[in-house]
């Protein structure tokens, strides 16, 4: 067992905090200052996308279709149903199947009805895998129920088509990990971030 050492400091709130001031009060200037940006872009250079003919590219943080990602020939996914559980229209259904891999199970039927899906990116945040992200995709369209409910067939996309989103979410999630606690990093070989840093040779954080 490891131990650091972690100072942990607590600052109260400023005795002042909630007190307004006259302008404050009269909550003009919060209005003013929004009309005032409402008319600069009023007469700013329009912008306008001849869509469909014309696409524009989305940045990383997007939250389009969600797709299971594939990593080295087979998908990520351990089928531990967090992502079902989760999801709050009830749009994932799974089943999990045994295998001889290490990472015990896989998802043997996997579907997403997009009829259903709010893509709020829940799935994604409790995938302990990042099996489950949001891709960029966001243009498709179906001519019956059936087509809307996304098999595990159709949700497979190589790793390598989602690395803009995958590096997006290494920086926005945890930022702190491995800083104050220390664990042998083979222990958690199920991590997506621990798998990582034992092929590239580190054994401890």
């Amino acid at each position: 067992m490891f131990l650091c050492d972690m100072a942990i400091r607590v600052v109260g709130a400023p005795p002042d905090e909630r007190k307004l001031s006259f302008w404050q009060k009269l909550y003009l200037p919060p209005i003013l200052s929004g009309l005032a940006y409402t008319l600069r872009k009023l007469f700013q250079k329009k912008f306008t996308v001849q869509y469909p003919e014309e696409r524009i590219e989305l940045g990383p943080e997007f939250r389009g279709r969600p797709v299971l990602v594939v990593e080295n020939g087979r998908e990520r996914c351990v089928a531990c149903g967090l992502c079902a559980r989760v999801c709050p229209p009830f749009a994932i259904h799974m089943q999990a199947a045994e295998t001889d891999d290490p990472k015990e199970r896989y998802p043997a039927i996997f579907e997403i009805n997009m009829l259903r899906c709010i893509y709020c990116g829940l799935c994604e945040e409790v995938c302990p895998e990042e099996a489950i992200v949001m891709s960029p995709e966001y243009d498709f369209v179906f001519s019956s129920r059936e087509e809307a409910i996304y098999t595990k067939e159709r949700l497979l996309v190589p790793k390598e088509r989602l690395e803009p989103r995958l590096r997006w979410l290494a920086k926005m999630r945890n930022p702190q990990f491995g800083k104050y606690y220390r664990f042998r990093i083979t222990n958690n070989i199920h991590s997506v971030k621990a798998r990582e840093m034992v092929r590239a040779g580190q054994e401890t954080v």
